[in-house]
């Protein structure tokens, strides 16, 4: 055999593998001119299950049999007319000790979602890559920005100081669209950290760091589309490895389709079928190989970053069986894991739809096996609530007393991610016009609700961009992220006293909500609202915290005999945030736009 002849494989993805694995079988593709002309066999005997052989004569799926509890080489052998031409080797690696044991974020965390683009430029050198097509320029708001994972890390002790423990940064992975890319939802690389955000290493450099801090890492995933110029799509292995149509077809977004009884099967495969937007074409998850390729994906980033959590974009876009098979293969191989999906809907019935073991979804006999939903109705809610003074039948605090009234659809309430903004919503201090009160008033349900709370930067310092402006200006850089920006927020002497407002409140509030295991798990009541002000209780075994939100820019006092179910064996509260003690057992007085949150004893 010649090892000096150029091997015509470009890629091999998985790249490599890890043994101890839950499900034993494992699809490696191998990627390059006319590959499928090769017989392969490799230096184990047996463990080759199943070659298979693409419409593109530029693929090979070998389907193997991981079988080992241990690291080791494996040698593939490609031959033409019986003679071995090349061999390529190909590792299984060694898992992390008690890898299949990770546990997930929970409602004990909080979660700051970023933007990495947008966030901080730690490197430089990275701006620009020879091998991707958008270039470098913050001029331009919708452009590359220069944000890197570089400027993530070096500002972890300023994300920790909020009162976050876990991390969510919109994807990483390569984005090679001409325009428009910073968002790298446009995937071309799924295997490949984009060069302009840096490197594979520098990721899991960024787990770890976040590990130390004793932190959580969320992934991004999108299993519905990749982009234009991802590399199979310019070559696909087959034509159904894409869906497509005669013409361009765009989703309809009806994703009531996908669960309507009455629905048209047109409609619904439009739905499903249809693409995104026209540079991110749509999935087909019902080829098989495609399905185990995302699969092993998925599979293979959570093991080589040591990730604690998955957030799956628009996950009931694409074919929901899919998914359900797709899902439940990574909670197989991780039981104690949580990926939390994109469902952008607001009625509460079709949220609990797709949560794990919904009742909702046993008229289609459907399991999506997803552990948790993105709350979008209570993030409508808290956009709205504060600016409406009038505290009638639906409106003000009742808004958000409704929201939560239907608790009993979901499998898990505690479970759902709930937000008051993204980066897809408007910016919440815009919603409320840079009103500190409103902003606090927000903030407060978002930490002593049930489920697990994300905050989105920048709103920590009173970032407030005009979503009517374009997506750009939601999504602005945070100051003091780049070298001489004349404002550095992410240090206190760098911040304006507007900003530190802003950050030592939402800092002091979710600082304590990490030491309170009654809010991360505890039972709630909640009482009907009376004239705009909202009480609520989470209560536990040993503690009870009781939550009052006054909506009227007036002060009020209110009696508190219609809480004794609540209060009867408690005479005073601790408040939060000055630690004076208040009397409950008669009545409590609250400031307008103002709360209380007090420690009952």
């Amino acid at each position: 055999m010649n090892s000096k002849i150029q091997l015509p494989l470009l890629r091999i993805e998985p790249p490599f593998w890890y043994a101890s694995m839950h499900n034993k079988e494992l699809q490696i593709l191998f990627y390059g001119k006319d590959i499928s002309k090769y017989f392969v066999s490799t230096s184990e005997f047996g463990i080759i299950t199943k070659v298979t052989k693409t419409e593109s004569p530029n693929y090979l799926f070998v389907t193997i049999n991981v079988k080992w509890d241990y690291a080791k080489e494996l040698v593939f052998i490609f031959k033409r007319n019986t003679k071995a031409v090349f061999t390529q080797k190909y590792y299984i690696k060694q898992r992390r000790e008690n890898s299949a044991d990770r546990k997930g974020f929970d409602s004990s965390d909080v979660i700051y979602l970023l933007m990495p683009d947008r966030f901080a430029n730690g490197n430089g050198d990275n701006n620009n890559d020879a091998t991707t097509n958008e270039k470098y320029n913050r001029a331009l708001p919708g452009g590359r920005h220069g944000g890197d994972i570089n400027g993530i890390t070096k500002n972890l002790d300023y994300i920790k100081s909020i009162g976050a423990t876990a991390l969510w940064s919109t994807p990483l992975c390569e984005d090679n669209e001409v325009e428009y890319s910073y968002h790298s939802y446009a995937q071309s690389d799924v295997y490949k950290i984009d060069p302009r955000f840096g490197t594979n290493e520098d990721y899991v450099r960024l787990s770890a760091e976040l590990h130390l801090r004793g932190m959580k890492l969320i992934h991004d995933y999108v299993t519905n589309h990749w982009g234009l110029h991802h590399w199979m799509v310019q070559d696909p292995p087959s034509k159904d490895w894409i869906n497509t149509f005669e013409t361009y077809t765009e989703t309809n977004h009806k994703r009531t389709t996908v669960l309507d009884v009455n629905a048209a099967k047109v409609d619904r495969k439009q739905c499903i079928e249809g693409w995104f937007v026209p540079t991110m074409p749509d999935l087909n998850s019902t080829n098989p190989m495609m399905l185990k390729y995302l699969t092993q994906n998925a599979i293979w980033w959570v093991e080589y970053a040591d990730l604690d959590g998955l957030r799956v974009d628009t996950f009931n876009y694409a074919e929901p069986l899919q998914m359900a098979k797709w899902t439940k293969a990574i909670m197989n191989e991780y039981p104690n894991f949580n990926m939390v999906g994109e469902i952008t809907q607001r009625n509460h019935g079709i949220l609990a739809y797709w949560q794990k073991d919904s009742k909702t979804g046993q008229i289609h006999n459907y399991n999506s096996n997803l552990p948790s939903v993105m709350d979008f109705s209570l993030c409508d809610t808290l956009q709205m609530v504060f600016n409406e003074d009038d505290g009638s039948w639906d409106r003000g605090m009742t808004r958000v007393y409704d929201s939560l009234t239907f608790d009993f659809l979901y499998p898990n309430a505690n479970n759902l991610m709930i937000f008051a903004e993204n980066h897809d919503s408007k910016r919440l201090n815009y919603c409320y016009n840079n009103d500190l009160q409103k902003y606090k008033l927000a903030m407060v349900v978002l930490a002593t609700v049930r489920g697990i709370p994300q905050l989105y930067y920048g709103s920590e310092i009173g970032m407030a961009g005009d979503q009517y402006k374009g997506d750009a200006d939601i999504r602005q850089d945070f100051p003091g992220g780049w070298l001489n920006d004349p404002i550095n927020a992410f240090h206190d002497e760098g911040r304006t006293e507007g900003q530190k407002a802003y950050f030592n409140f939402t800092s002091k509030l979710f600082q304590w909500r990490k030491t309170k295991s009654v809010i991360h798990f505890g039972k709630t009541t909640h009482y009907i609202p009376e004239d705009n002000i909202y009480v609520y209780f989470r209560y536990n075994e040993k503690e009870s915290v009781m939550v009052v939100i006054n909506n009227n820019p007036e002060q009020r006092t209110m009696f508190t005999k219609r809480f004794t179910e609540n209060l009867e064996f408690y005479s005073n509260g601790t408040c939060v945030f000055t630690n004076e003690t208040i009397d409950v057992k008669t009545a409590i007085t609250v400031g307008g736009k103002s709360f209380l949150i007090l420690e009952l004893c």
